[in-house]
């Protein structure tokens, strides 16, 4: 039986200031919500510059508190005005000096979820986040959301696949991966590495990039977002590569149950022959 939700990616460029890239979002929220989206996920650090691009400590006055500060209180409100579950990817502050790269689960009601900290934090040219970030120590959760069971892994982490099948133990149904990824680095594997997931793990993935070049660096954000079913096939176009897209798709979830009776991966899984893959 057809268990259709409708989900939403939104993709856009560095405005200049925090405040309008705020409304920006706000605004494809509305969006989003006009167009009948039920749940909807921003792209990685959303309403700030990608900062790693350089290490400047000035831009520590980006994080906030989650779920007690003002961003996050924000969007309780519009996600309960607009009934849309909404995953915001922060910059968040623990205490004065602990930061993490997170993401904020947000239900329809307006209620705060939990959140996803990033677990894989990536020190090379121009991603130089272990300057901003602690790695992440909040597990793998899945949310049960209004629109169905959400897991995040955030950008660098979709190279490890560690953390792709532990949301598909959890019971993830869709899962989200937020970005900040630039043409010359990682555009050859975009479109290979979270189709691969989403067939290896059984669920739906959609992939957010920003767009353009930014003032802190040459990294070139290629968008690209899209939605990929557990069959690796896009569902509807890809984003385009230069400009500020929302994209709005149908998500059939009992292709879920349709591809896991067809491969029995979890089924066929050998957990006492993995021990070496934790071995420090």
């Amino acid at each position: 039986m057809s268990r259709v939700i409708r989900a939403a990616v939104f993709q856009t460029a560095w405005t200049g200031d925090k405040e309008s890239m705020i409304q920006v979002h706000e605004q494809a929220a509305r969006d989003a919500a006009a167009q009948g989206a039920q749940v909807l996920c921003f792209q990685e650090l959303f309403y700030g510059p990608y900062f790693c691009q350089v290490q400047d400590p000035a831009f520590y006055e980006y994080a906030e508190r989650i779920p007690d500060g003002p961003v996050v209180e924000r969007f309780q409100r519009l996600a309960r005005e607009l009934n849309l579950v909404l995953v915001l990817p922060m910059y968040e502050e623990e205490q004065p000096g602990v930061l993490y790269n997170t993401a904020a689960v947000i239900d329809a009601d307006g209620t705060y979820l939990g959140k996803y900290r990033k677990t894989h934090i990536p020190q090379v040219k121009g991603f130089w986040e272990k300057f901003y970030f602690r790695p992440g120590n909040s597990g793998w959760p899945v949310f049960d959301t209004k629109a169905g069971r959400i897991g995040v892994y955030i950008c660098y982490d979709r190279h490890f696949p560690e953390g792709w099948r532990a949301l598909g133990l959890a019971g993830a149904e869709l899962v989200f991966n937020p970005s900040a990824t630039s043409r010359g680095l990682s555009g050859y594997l975009w479109q290979l590495e979270q189709p691969a997931a989403a067939v290896a793990n059984e669920y739906f993935v959609g992939a957010i990039n920003r767009v353009g070049v930014e003032e802190y660096g040459d990294n070139d954000f290629y968008g690209t977002s899209y939605f990929v079913d557990p069959e690796a096939r896009f569902v509807g176009e890809v984003a385009g590569d230069k400009e500020t897209e929302l994209v709005v798709r149908d998500l059939d979830l009992a292709k879920l149950r349709e591809v896991r009776d067809r491969w029995q991966f979890y089924r066929d899984r050998n957990p006492s022959a993995y021990g070496p893959l934790t071995t420090p």
